[in-house]
């Protein structure tokens, strides 16, 4: 079996761990069955040359896997999910696409927005005028996807790929109340949250970051 390489950051602050996006590779691999080991990089370090020939731009995560080197997490979690019935049934490949799609292009955007305000700026004077409205963005969405949900346990009634990237796009919001205030999307992202393969992959990058947190001064 070929082996697989994951990198990762070494550690991440406290707000943003169980948010870095090889959460979403590691879930899809262990949903998948397979195995890999994790290779850690300093947000430092992702600047070297040898870095950045893997990824342009210096971004995490990376797949290394047979010789092949696969950048951004939509994509890895796609060729993943091409060789795996569970991430990708037959005969809905072109709606997991779609909705995986969706998650990234439609979702993630104003979500993202919001948690960078929240997380990044939120004492500065525009993020504080603008917030308002980027609330309303999210819960416009939110409001589509509890009607996408309603009578359905995952996004095409099954499990497949595409929750794996809407779960971990709703997961940028979980400092807010946003995401219970609909109930239909909040039980399904502890749905999700609650698959033994999504356990194990928190509890594996968890465990990078504990291994590897700075020591106080």
């Amino acid at each position: 079996m070929e082996k697989i390489a994951v990198w990762g950051f070494r550690w991440a602050p406290p707000f943003a761990q169980g948010l870095v996006r090889d959460l979403r590779v590691r879930w899809a691999l262990e949903e998948a069955g397979l195995a890999y080991e994790s290779r850690l990089i300093g947000i430092e370090e992702r600047t070297s040359d040898a870095y950045r020939r893997m990824h342009p731009f210096a971004m995490v995560p990376v797949l290394e896997s047979g010789g092949e080197t696969v950048i951004e997490s939509g994509a890895i979690v796609h060729s993943i999910a091409e060789d795996c019935e569970v991430l990708m049934p037959a005969g809905r490949r072109t709606e997991t696409l779609a909705w995986m799609f969706v998650a990234l292009n439609t979702v993630e955007p104003p979500v993202q927005n919001l948690s960078a305000m929240d997380l990044l700026h939120k004492e500065e004077e525009w993020a504080k005028l603008r917030r308002p409205g980027a609330v309303d963005a999210v819960k416009v969405r939110l409001s589509v996807l509890s009607e996408r949900l309603d009578g359905r346990d995952y996004l095409l009634g099954r499990f497949t790929a595409a929750d794996i990237l809407m779960t971990t796009v709703l997961r940028l919001i979980r400092h807010t109340d946003l995401v219970a205030g609909f109930s239909v999307v909040d039980a399904y992202v502890k749905r999700c949250e609650a698959r033994p393969a999504f356990q194990k992959a928190l509890r594996d990058q968890m465990a990078d970051y504990a291994g590897n947190a700075p020591v106080a001064a």
